[in-house]
């Protein structure tokens, strides 16, 4: 959905158009096949990230990261579903993340930062999932309006720090470990969170237009790189919490 602003580049474009989905031919999407989907997705993630960290071959998170990214901006400018493509982000990512979370784990400070970082995101993920379905909040045009201006936000601020750091040790201190990192670190967690409420409005949709069932992957996507920013950035929240 990756660091930072390039998970979040990721993470906002899979909503299907159901105008032009419609126009397609085929079986309907349902509810399954989006859940379906998503879990082979996030099954093959996982997977892949515990093979990566038992292995101890962390050298590979950057290539995989590299290729993660690039078919995420394949998938994001064709905007058609693609079940290869999906599978191999997901596992690209699984690999990375996996990789970036084995080498976290040498330090005796963040020992098993990776199985609690895991269960924040299954717990966030599910969390949001309640407050969709119980109608708690709703995915009106101003709320993605609003998301889309904190999403926006966001990503000049991470840009602005990144610059910064070229000039300054820790740049603005938004990602050096101290308060504001913090801060700054639950708020991205929060618009990462509320994003998932846009897939799911998304994956609702598309089920209401009755969009055919290969559009699932493409949905399974959207979902896909949202979890894995979440991921990031719950991993990056707990670092900094167990810093000594």
């Amino acid at each position: 959905m990756m660091g930072g602003g390039a998970a979040m580049a990721g993470s906002q474009p899979s909503y299907v158009d159901p105008t032009q989905a419609t126009q397609e031919t085929g079986r309907p999407i349902t509810v399954d096949d989006v859940v379906q989907k998503t879990a082979i997705s996030a099954g093959l993630a996982l997977v892949a990230g515990i093979l990566t960290v038992m292995s101890g071959l962390y050298i590979l998170a950057l290539p995989a990261f590299l290729v993660g990214l690039v078919v995420s901006l394949i998938v994001i400018f064709k905007q058609k579903p693609s079940a290869p493509l999906t599978l191999v982000y997901s596992g690209a990512m699984g690999v990375a993340l996996g990789g970036i979370t084995g080498m976290m784990q040498q330090s005796p400070a963040l020992q098993g930062i990776g199985i609690q970082a895991v269960i924040g995101t299954a717990g966030v993920f599910f969390g949001m999932l309640v407050v969709y379905k119980t109608g708690a909040v709703r995915v009106t045009p101003r709320f993605t309006k609003w998301m889309m201006g904190a999403l926006i936000g966001v990503v000049v601020l991470m840009l602005a720090n990144l610059v910064a750091s070229f000039f300054m040790e820790g740049g603005f201190g938004l990602r050096d470990g101290g308060p504001l990192a913090i801060l700054f670190s639950i708020v991205v967690i929060g618009v990462a969170a509320f994003s998932l409420l846009m897939d799911f409005d998304a994956a609702d949709n598309a089920v209401k237009a009755g969009v055919p069932a290969k559009y699932s992957w493409y949905l399974a996507f959207g979902l896909m790189t949202t979890i894995v920013w979440l991921y990031i950035e719950i991993l990056r929240l707990l670092s900094y919490l167990r810093q000594d």
